[in-house]
């Protein structure tokens, strides 16, 4: 196992990626760590010696929106290029390295968007052991025109004379395509051979070095003080708090916040797991009639999510107060721990280069309120969702709550399409029980990913008995999905849809329909609102 540094970086293996704002940049993480390395995301503009100090094995460079030729593109020191250690340039990290050693980039009279044949001219170094010609995933409209003679190109397209391009003084490689993407079907042999056949990285690196590291790390940050952790039950909440729990011990108050927004007995459960079972300083808050009242005749997403945030915090610092009041033998309540994971942070149009677009607003990273009061503590900020079970694994959290599927933050009010009310919120909660019962039932849960119901703003017309109804309509969301940041539609049997359908329509009163979704993310996404 490798060494923690006191910012909490493993001291070997590490492969630094410098984002520049691509919304694919974690998706190479993602890869890297997959692979036995520890990968790290800095901002564009971090100083060599930081970089230095990281004792990296390789480079990335990711790509981004970004036109190297633009005024203000983001770029990196280029002394990056001489450290000594290879660097892997990914489409605009591509076009960037290239015009750091001397080469030309253009905007190109023939874009490339999706999938493309790759012709491979030298299987050697990067492409050791790819078939000669292969399919990969482009999404540019700048490319490289011109480089020098210390360059060579090895890979190419009907249109794109250096798809894959390396220098032979400086270990420079470049791929004008996306390896890190489902689409490249060999992209993670093309990273695999830039890790061990070019950085000679000893793939040692495992989950267990990532909580290692990151209880360092949130120690430093709290040092004496101590960290309220907004607990809902969820699989993301309940890997921060037993995280935290390791770092810091008793110097961790969970508070649990009734909303009114929550599932069917959610409150009972989240009480009897956690103070039953877990020792955890357990505070709840009911805070229903405050949320209802913020959220009464808002339709809005976006104003929903935004009313929900605000009430939130409003709740912590109350309850913070409350704690901080009370004799302890620790620090002030000074920091506040949230399960934000990278698909949340690049939704939201975070970025280290700032340039990713702005999708949907989530309250734990945006819309934050200036009075706070509370330095944030984000140890999964960097995982994706199955990361993140991985990590509750290492942790020994019980299966029931690793594999938990997932609820939004603002809870069912983005599953209600329209304004709340209290009488939707319970109908909703019914139809979510009855849909999960069914699934579990017929064994479809660890299949799965995240599935739920939806009430829909709209009416229909039906016949029950002898009589004409005119009610709801409900929508049914299965998905499957790796990482949440792509998703398909899961195939249920036509036997459980069935089942499903007729349980909901037969047992929850103002209900006559039930639909199905079939659409992927993207377009879609994966909630609702």
């Amino acid at each position: 196992m490798s060494k923690v540094t006191a910012s909490g970086v493993p001291a070997t293996e590490t492969i630094p990626i410098l984002d520049f704002g691509s919304q694919y940049t974690q998706l190479i993480a993602r890869r890297i760590r997959e692979l036995g390395a520890f990968s790290l995301l800095v901002a564009p503009d971090t100083d060599l010696e930081t970089i230095r100090g990281l004792n990296p094995k390789g480079i990335i460079l990711s790509g981004g929106p970004s036109s190297v030729n633009e005024a203000g593109a983001p770029t990196c020191d280029p002394g990056i290029l001489d450290l000594g250690v290879p660097v892997l340039g990914i489409c605009y990290g591509m076009q960037l390295g290239c015009e750091l050693l001397g080469g030309t980039v253009e905007s190109s009279s023939t874009r490339e968007f999706g999938r493309a044949q790759l012709e491979i001219g030298d299987s050697d170094g990067l492409l050791a052991g790819i078939p000669a010609r292969t399919s990969v995933w482009m999404s540019h409209g700048d490319q490289v025109t011109g480089l020098s003679d210390a360059f060579e190109s090895v890979a190419s397209t009907s249109t794109c004379p250096y798809a894959a391009i390396r220098h032979r003084d400086s270990s420079f490689w470049g791929v004008q395509f996306h390896p890190e993407v489902t689409h490249t079907p060999h992209g993670v042999d093309i990273l695999r051979n830039f890790l061990f056949g070019i950085c000679e990285c000893s793939g040692n690196w495992r989950m267990s070095e990532y909580l290692d590291a990151e209880c360092a790390r949130v120690k430093e940050q709290v040092g004496d003080d101590r960290v309220i952790c907004g607990l809902s039950g969820g699989v993301d909440s309940s890997v921060v708090a037993a995280l935290l729990q390791r770092a810091i011990g008793d110097r961790l108050t969970c508070i649990f916040v009734d909303n009114g927004l929550l599932r069917k007995n959610e409150r009972e459960l989240v009480e009897t797991t956690f103070r039953g079972h877990f020792d955890i300083d357990l505070r709840v808050v009911d805070a229903a009639d405050e949320f209802l009242a913020d959220l009464k005749g808002i339709d809005d997403p976006q104003e929903k999510r935004r009313r929900i945030g605000h009430r939130f915090i409003t709740v912590f610092q109350q309850e913070a107060r409350k704690v901080e009041a009370e004799p302890s033998r620790y620090g002030k309540a000074r920091f506040l721990a949230q399960g934000t994971l990278y698909p949340d942070v690049i939704e939201s149009g975070h970025s280290l280069a700032g340039t990713a677009a702005n999708i949907k607003l989530h309250h734990n990273v945006g819309g934050l309120p200036e009075e706070l009061g509370f330095e944030l503590v984000e140890p999964l900020r960097d995982l994706f969702k199955d990361e993140v079970r991985t990590l509750g694994e290492v942790l020994g959290l019980p299966p029931a709550i690793v594999w938990r599927h997932p609820f939004p933050g603002p809870g069912l009010a983005v599953r209600v399409l329209g304004d709340i009310t209290i009488d939707k919120l319970d109908l909703l909660r019914d139809c979510d029980e009855i849909l999960l019962e069914e699934i579990v039932a017929n064994e479809l849960y660890r299949s799965t990913n995240q599935v739920f119901t939806v009430l829909l703003p709209v009416r229909s017309v039906g016949v029950m008995g002898d009589g004409r109804t005119y009610d709801n309509v409900v929508a049914v969301r299965a998905v499957e999905t790796q990482d949440f940041m792509t998703a398909d539609w899961a195939r249920l049997p036509y036997g459980v849809l069935a089942s499903i359908s007729n349980r909901i329509i037969n047992e929850v009163t103002g209900v006559n329909r039930v639909v199905y979704d079939i659409s992927s993310k993207p377009p879609a996404t994966i909630e609702w609102e």
